[in-house]
């Protein structure tokens, strides 16, 4: 199995995408960071965002780059460790710029919200209490 995962998101404007995500708390590893991309640290060791010129992005492909803002190629879905967490990553997203694209969803043993990012790829944030799970 996989020990890793890098998920590839072409971006309009790389320097606008980093300075987003570093509002949300993210950080960037140097050594695959240059004026084409740059990798996202989403948890260390394990998961990975790398954020690509769409020129760069194309070099790795064989057809056009979907519009993120007109339809829907892949939702990221990341647990956080509370729904405080939940809470402070969509309102940092919210006031550097992302949309919302859907409400607030409480369903006790899960917690969840989501937003668009500058690109519009769309970001669900949740928390969830394996042990709430309902049992039928």
């Amino acid at each position: 199995m996989a020990a890793k995962i890098f998920v590839n998101l072409p971006v309009k404007d790389l320097q606008k995408s980093i300075d987003f995500f570093t509002k949300l708390g993210y950080t960037f590893n140097p050594q695959f960071t240059d004026e084409n991309a740059t990798c996202m640290i989403i948890e260390e060791g394990s998961i990975y965002a790398m954020l690509l010129t769409h020129a760069h992005f194309k070099t790795f492909i064989d057809k056009g780059i979907s519009d993120a803002t007109e339809s829907t190629e892949v939702i990221l879905s990341l647990e956080m460790p509370s729904k405080e967490k939940v809470d402070e990553i969509v309102k940092n997203a919210v006031e550097a710029g992302a949309t919302k694209y859907r409400d607030l969803t409480d369903m006790g043993w899960m917690y969840q919200d989501s937003y668009a990012d500058l690109d519009g790829h769309k970001w669900e944030v949740f928390w969830m209490d394996p042990n709430g799970f309902p049992q039928e």
